[in-house]
C-alpha cells in the first residue's frame, strides 16, 4: 500500500496557493519571511493567509537569523503551528526561540558532505524537527529555495531521534526516488512546484503530492 509521506509546500503567497496545497493533501504549508527571497511575504499578508487556511493544515513560518523583535511581531499576528529557522542560528538560539514562543521549532541544516552531518547532530537535543536541505553555494543569496539537491546517499538509512524532513531540489519527477534512497517520511518543496520564481503552480503541487504519497512503503 502507499506510504504515509507528509508533504510541506513552502513559499506560499496567495489564497490559491494555500487552497491548492490543502487540496493536494499536503500536511504543512510554509510562509517565507526573508527579503531576498522571491517568495518573501509580509507579516500582514501571512496573517490573512493563515487565518483562512483549512483546519488541519500546519502553518510554518520560515525565518533567517530573525531577531526577537521580528519574531515577537510575527507570532503575535500570525496563527502559526511551527517556526522554521533557516539561517545560521546556533543550537543555543534554537533553544531560546523554542522557550520564548512555546512553538515547535524546525531547524534547517544544509548538507553538502559528511562533515555537515556533525553540524546536524548538534541540533538534535534542541530542535523539534530537522530539515535536511542542500547546502547553498557560497555565493548564493538564499539559504534555501535554490532548486539544488545533495547526494542523498549521504543520509541513506540514517535515523535521528527527532522527526526530519528532506528538502533541496525536489520535484514531482525525483521526489519518489529521493524518498526511496533516503527513507524520508517527510519532504519539503518550494521552487520545484513553481512556474516561475515565487509563482506556485497548482498542477505541480498536486503532481508532487501524488508522487510523494504514492511511494510504496
Amino acid at each position: 500500500m502507499p506510504s504515509d509521506i507528509a508533504v510541506k509546500i513552502c513559499g506560499l503567497g496567495t489564497p490559491a496557493d494555500v487552497a491548492a496545497t490543502a487540496a493536494a493533501g499536503a500536511v504543512y504549508c510554509g510562509f517565507v519571511f526573508f527579503e531576498k527571497s522571491p517568495r518573501n511575504i509580509s507579516v500582514e499578508k501571512a496573517a490573512a493567509l493563515a487565518v483562512d487556511a483549512p483546519v488541519g493544515l500546519a502553518k510554518v513560518a520560515l525565518t533567517v537569523n530573525a531577531d526577537d523583535a521580528f519574531l515577537d511581531a510575527l507570532v503575535a499576528q500570525v496563527p502559526l503551528d511551527m517556526l522554521q529557522l533557516h539561517g545560521a542560528e546556533s543550537p543555543a538560539r534554537v533553544a531560546e526561540v523554542k522557550a520564548r514562543y512555546g512553538l515547535p521549532v524546525m531547524k534547517a541544516v544544509g548538507v553538502a558532505d559528511a562533515s555537515d552531518l556533525v553540524t546536524l547532530d548538534s541540533y538534535l537535543s534542541v530542535a523539534d524537527q530537522i530539515l535536511v536541505d542542500a547546502k547553498p553555494p557560497r555565493a548564493a543569496e538564499l539559504p534555501g529555495g535554490n532548486g539544488l539537491s545533495f547526494d542523498w546517499r549521504l543520509i541513506a538509512g540514517r535515523r535521528w531521534p527527532v522527526p526530519w524532513m528532506l528538502a533541496g531540489g525536489l520535484t514531482p519527477d525525483n521526489v519518489a526516488k529521493a524518498i526511496r534512497v533516503t527513507g524520508a517520511r517527510q519532504v519539503d518543496v518550494s521552487s520545484g512546484v513553481e512556474g516561475a520564481p515565487g509563482i506556485k503552480d497548482a498542477d505541480k503541487i498536486a503532481e508532487f503530492c501524488r508522487a510523494a504519497q504514492g511511494v510504496i512503503a
